[in-house]
């Protein structure tokens, strides 16, 4: 249950009470009259209890009345099961991937309904929009938020195009962070368990006037490895982050100002993979335990740092109009040891830089009258995202370093606006468009070092060559129509019917190589044929969603069930590829080569609910609830060209889209010693899924289950609450993520390396079974 939710029905409860004690000399009828309007409040406090307010269409209003697919996941839902970053809201929502990315820990891969990106290359935008607070994150890195101080998560599914723009052609996930309360307030919460885990939360916020609040919070989260790194002697899978967020609040009615600023910085060792194949030449075994590695590169410590800060302000003009502004600034820097190989020898070692920053402002201008609400707005982003890495492959070619530098620069404005107007008392259409101006600049450089990795990482190498100086500029322009019917014969019923179009804006392949380009002819390409080779086009998708949202039984069950159907098409496809630069036959280095190489239809159902079963059936206050989720897709290439030309759909899977996704929970709540224990358990399962389009028996996951519970008390004086967590009960090992540079290994045939000389064919695992304690104190 949000914050909000309480306010609405404390302030409902409020005006009862002063109604009740407005005049005491009334006469006997006037008096039954207040009595019976303080019955009227108390019930409409009650019916509030358990509705859902979100944001999802830049307005708030209830969950129920959005023509769309929505999941909101409160934060004191969170907390209280145990969820520490965002990664784990997955579990709950149906069709959606989240997984922490190849290397680090805040590095995030998101899928929702089959559409985002599994390889985080700087300056590709995925098709899943992360926005803090309305302020979109451009990049991937450090976009694995850990919870703490949010108010709700909101998981938007569908393309979003028209009110979040170009970025979220699979959908939006938006992390709502908390408001500051009225009174003086400290909160420390505290974490300790399995593989050393200790993480410490503190939260403190005061009014300074009657007008204006300030706030802070500091966070200390570390854990051990959950395995080692046997060559280097350093843990595997480690956690050591430092985080803080600031926020000041003036609020003086028609006007809302909000200032908050946040920090984190990831000092964990690099994740490093568990090779799947012995090492063809040096002969290295498959290790027992897939989170151990035999990883060498330290030339650059895994280091990740980011900062950002938004405003936000919200003026109320009239009872009807306000105006809203929202300005963000964002940067993150990383450095990375990528050792593809998992092995001491250099066989496929990749040191690499990541440079982001971003400055975005966005307009503007709600209505919201008797039978028409809505809003217009504007949005400008000017974004930088510069990527530099070697690739050594020493043991193929001695000494030889390919360098490459990317540069992207997107700078895109948009106008926009949706409206709904109601037709009668239960039909409402609802009606928006987007237009994009998307202009995308990139300098892409190559170089040859012999002698060992370059200057850029503390090398000795010495440059021999360029093999590719690119400079490409295109603008992208797009309009996203979106609409929508709604009849709802009451309050708690609603079947919807909406169109949607989403858009993603083409590029260039930072990783390219211009060299790398083939001609018909046979020839050197031309510069044309250069720029296109380098260039990829936007994507779109076309989606129609019928659905049906309910609020039953006094709002004791909620339920939502959406049909949809997605036409994709020029889906981007990023790649990376062995490549043989002088012809010799041996691959020297990789290259980035991304495509629009394919239409799909993704196709599916969802189906959400929520009941309250039971309460006051163990004593006053007692209460047992259920929630399940229900996710099936059917997401299939009808065409899917390859870089001989040739179609091959039927050879080709959407990645990190399982067919079916599923969840049940359950919170049962008793009252105990003058507080309220919560047993809450939860069981998630996701069906077969690939982690590339080319299937891999190594690295594709067969379906699991995982199941977390915990057990909570809370003091009814609110003042105190410990909790005892279990995440992965059953141990499940699941694959994430992965290299592959080999081919053959099928049916019993040798394994034939094609970028290094050992074999790359690596994975990445979810967290194993952890065990943990919380303990939360409010001042």
């Amino acid at each position: 249950m949000t914050k909000m939710l309480y306010v609405r029905a404390a302030l409902m409860a409020g005006t009862a009470g002063l109604a009740a004690f407005a005049a005491p000399a009334m006469a006997q009828d006037s008096a039954a009259d207040i009595a019976a309007a303080a019955e009227d409040v108390a019930d409409a406090a009650a019916e509030e209890e358990g509705v859902i307010y979100v944001t999802a269409r830049r307005r708030e209003e209830r969950l129920i009345d959005v023509p769309l697919s929505v999941t909101a996941l409160s934060g004191d839902e969170l907390i209280k099961q145990g969820v520490q970053d965002i990664v784990a809201v997955a579990q709950q929502v149906p069709n959606i991937t989240l997984e922490v990315s190849r290397g680090t820990n805040t590095t995030l891969t998101a899928f929702i309904r089959g559409v985002g990106q599994q390889d985080p290359v700087a300056g590709f935008e995925a098709g899943v929009g992360l926005y803090v607070d309305d302020v979109y994150l451009n990049r991937p890195q450090a976009a694995v938020l850990d919870v703490y101080d949010v108010e709700r998560i909101e998981v938007l599914r569908g393309p979003q195009g028209t009110l979040y723009g170009r970025n979220t052609i699979g959908g939006a996930i938006k992390y709502v962070t908390a408001p500051l309360p009225d009174e003086t307030a400290v909160k420390i919460r505290g974490t300790y368990g399995s593989y050393d885990q200790a993480d410490l939360i503190v939260t403190a916020s005061t009014p300074v006037t009657d007008n204006l609040k300030i706030g802070a919070s500091g966070a200390r989260l570390s854990r051990g490895g959950f395995g080692d790194n046997l060559t280097l002697g350093t843990e595997n899978y480690n956690k050591d982050v430092w985080a803080a967020r600031g926020t000041i609040e003036f609020d003086n009615g028609p006007l809302m100002v909000r200032l908050s600023g946040d920090y984190v910085k990831d000092n964990s060792e690099a994740r490093q993979g568990h090779r799947f194949i012995r090492s063809l030449v040096s002969g290295a075994p498959v290790l027992d335990d897939v989170f151990d590695t035999r990883a060498g590169l330290n030339i650059v410590d895994q280091e990740v740092e980011a900062w950002g800060g938004a405003l936000n302000i919200a003026l109320e003009l009239s009872d009807t109009v306000t105006i809203k502004s929202i300005t963000g600034y964002r940067e993150d820097k990383s450095t990375t040891p990528i050792d593809f190989d998992s092995l001491p020898a250099v066989d496929l070692d990749v040191p690499a830089i990541y440079n982001n920053d971003q400055i975005s402002q966005e307009l503007q201008l709600l209505y919201e009258g008797d039978s028409l609400s809505g809003v217009l707005g504007f949005y400008y982003l000017d974004a930088n995202a510069f990527t530099a890495f070697d690739v050594a492959l020493f043991t193929t070619v001695n000494g030889l370093t390919a360098q490459t530098l990317g540069d992207v620069n997107t700078k895109t404005w948009s106008v926009f606006g949706d409206f709904t107007y109601d037709l009668s008392d239960t039909i409402s259409v609802s009606v928006g468009g987007r237009y994009t101006n998307d202009k995308r600049n990139s300098r892409v450089l190559r170089t040859t070092f012999l002698g060992g990795f370059s200057n850029l990482f503390g090398g000795t190498g010495v440059a021999a060559a360029v093999t590719s100086n690119f400079n490409g500029s295109a603008t992208f322009k797009d309009f996203n129509p979106r609409a929508s019917i709604s009849w709802q014969p009451d309050a708690n019923n609603n079947v919807y019917f909406t169109y949607s179009q989403g858009f993603k804006g083409g590029g260039f392949d930072p990783r390219g190589q211009t060299t790398a380009c083939r001609n018909p002819r046979g020839g050197a390409c031309t510069p044309q044929e250069v720029f296109d080779f380098m260039a990829f086009d936007p994507e779109t998708v076309d989606s129609y969603e019928v659905g049906y949202k309910a609020s039953l039984l006094d709002n004791r069950l909620n339920i939502s069930i959406a049909g949809f159907l997605g036409q994709y098409k020029n889906v981007q496809i990023p790649g990376s590829v062995g490549f043989d630069a002088n012809g010799d036959g041996v691959n020297e280095s990789f290259i980035g080569i991304t495509s629009n190489a394919a239409s799909a239809d993704v196709n599916g159902i969802e189906f959400e609910g929520n009941a309250l079963v039971g309460r006051d059936f163990a004593g006053e206050g007692s209460r047992f609830s259920v929630n399940w989720s229900l996710g099936v897709l059917d997401a299939k290439f009808n065409t899917f060209i390859d870089n001989f030309g040739r179609d091959v759909a039927d050879q080709r899977v959407f990645q990190n889209t399982p067919d079916i996704t599923a969840h049940m929970g359950f919170n049962m709540g008793l009252p105990v010693g003058g507080g309220m224990m919560d047993f809450i358990g939860l069981a998630s399962l996701r069906s077969d899924a690939s982690q590339f389009e080319v299937p891999n028996p190594f690295l594709d996951q067969d379906g699991f289950v995982l199941v977390d519970a915990s057990v909570v008390y809370t003091a009814d004086s609110g003042l105190f609450s410990i909790g005892l967590h279990g995440k992965n009960l059953f141990n499940k090992e699941y694959i994430v993520a992965g290299y592959n540079f080999v081919a053959g290994g099928v049916g019993g045939a040798p394994f034939i390396p094609t970028l290094g000389r050992e074999g790359t064919l690596t994975g990445f695992y979810g967290d194993p079974r952890r065990v943990f304690v919380t303990a939360q104190i409010n001042f």
